[in-house]
């Protein structure tokens, strides 16, 4: 937890082995007294943890030839004012100069493919359109419209929440004041058997916490995974973070969730209560929150969640961690989706090009995977009973790229 200059500092370690051989360093930034120092549940840690970590969601793909005919009954229905909706929302892109190229869905990705004649007017837009700009961006943007270039702008649609679960002993908990806000990795090398595996779950008032001296980067998520990793989730995980990791050269710590702990839609694991958060150290959920010269804070005074993950040693983090509070309050979370097919008998039009467009799903899923984690392709499309009847056209550009 941190806010201002407090900080309390829970510790829960994954020690394997005997418990009388287990001892914990660790620097801090002054002298504790006794009433300082805690020892906490490790159940709230294990709470926090099923709150925040990567999940496998579940889509049922719906009777294609009933989607048909509902569509078609609300376009009937809807045309006039989806048209004028449409037209509005062209006509106000033209006032500030923008046109879209093109728009596609592509997953759980909202794409536009954008074109301006001012920087300014395509700033505006995106604002309007509740795309997350910087201010000032326009003289970046700027620059690229000066080469022709145009935009490719999407959207991710977040729902889901995460669960799983880590052994660790009693927590560990210190209280203290400092402006040092910090972690201390370095001692926990001295005799680690190979790279270290680090959480740091950080509460604040404010938003999202990231590093500063090791770059923060968000976790691969929102992608479609065949329907067979379901039972090797926990596998394909740490297959798909050590690839991660190693892409960026054991050198970044790694988001995986970033959340107000006020709300969850839906929630994986309930937020934690006010009393496990109080245990945390979130001193300040008996403040009051309206009234006279008393601003409310984001979330009725919840605080923000940030989940960060990191695979360290010696070489590639020679460095203690150190953090800041950003106001970015915007939601993430790992997660992966898992697409169920529709197994109907119909035989409408409709159901017959969707039977086509499984073949390039299922492919495109395999590759995803295979992409993520660095598993062999062929074994990945036997594990799916992928043969040959469900082979599609490579176009040429696709294996540019092949990795």
């Amino acid at each position: 937890m941190r806010d201002g200059d407090r900080t309390v500092l829970t510790m829960g370690s994954d020690f394997k082995g005997d418990p009388k051989a287990f001892a914990l360093v660790v620097p801090v930034p002054t002298v504790l007294e006794r009433d300082q120092i805690h020892v906490g549940d490790s159940k709230i840690v294990a709470h926090l943890d099923a709150y925040s970590a990567p999940r496998l969601v579940e889509y049922y793909d719906s009777d294609p030839c009933m989607m048909a005919r509902y569509e078609s009954k609300i376009t009937r229905n809807m045309a006039p004012a989806a048209a004028g909706v449409a037209e509005d929302a062209a006509e106000r892109a033209k006032s500030l100069g923008v046109t879209i190229e093109a728009q596609y869905t592509v997953g759980e990705y909202d794409i536009l493919i954008l074109s301006a004649k001012q920087s300014n007017g395509l700033e505006i837009w995106l604002n309007e359109n509740h795309y997350r700009v910087p201010p000032g961006a326009s003289r970046v943007l700027g620059s690229y419209l000066k080469q022709g270039m145009k935009f490719f702008v999407a959207k991710v649609n977040l729902k889901e929440q995460a669960k799983t679960g880590f052994k660790s002993l009693r927590p560990l908990q210190m209280a203290y004041e400092s402006p040092k806000f910090m972690l201390p990795i370095r001692l926990g090398m001295v005799n680690a058997d190979g790279p270290q595996e680090l959480f740091v779950y950080t509460l604040t008032r404010q938003g999202r916490v990231e590093t500063t001296n090791y770059r923060t980067v968000k976790i691969p998520s929102d992608a479609e995974i065949p329907e067979y990793v379901k039972e090797v989730f926990a596998d394909f995980y740490r297959a798909m973070f050590k690839t991660a990791a190693q892409k960026e050269n054991l050198t970044a710590v790694f988001l995986e969730y970033a959340w107000d702990m006020g709300w969850c839609d839906p929630c994986a694991s309930e937020p934690l209560s006010q009393d496990e958060l109080r245990e945390l150290g979130v001193f300040w959920l008996d403040e009051p929150q309206s009234g006279a010269g008393v601003r409310p804070m984001p979330g009725g005074g919840a605080p923000f969640v940030s989940r960060l993950h990191v695979r360290y040693d010696a070489a590639h983090f020679p460095e203690d961690l150190v953090f800041q509070q950003t106001s970015d309050r915007t939601n993430f979370q790992g997660r992966y989706i898992m697409r169920h097919p529709w197994t109907g008998d119909g035989d409408c039009p409709a159901a017959q090009e969707y039977r086509k467009s499984l073949r390039t799903r299922h492919e495109n899923e395999a590759t995803t995977l295979a992409t993520l984690t660095g598993w062999d392709l062929d074994d990945i499309r036997s594990k799916m009973k992928l043969d040959g009847s469900d082979a599609v056209e490579v176009k040429w550009y696709q294996k540019l790229w092949k990795k």
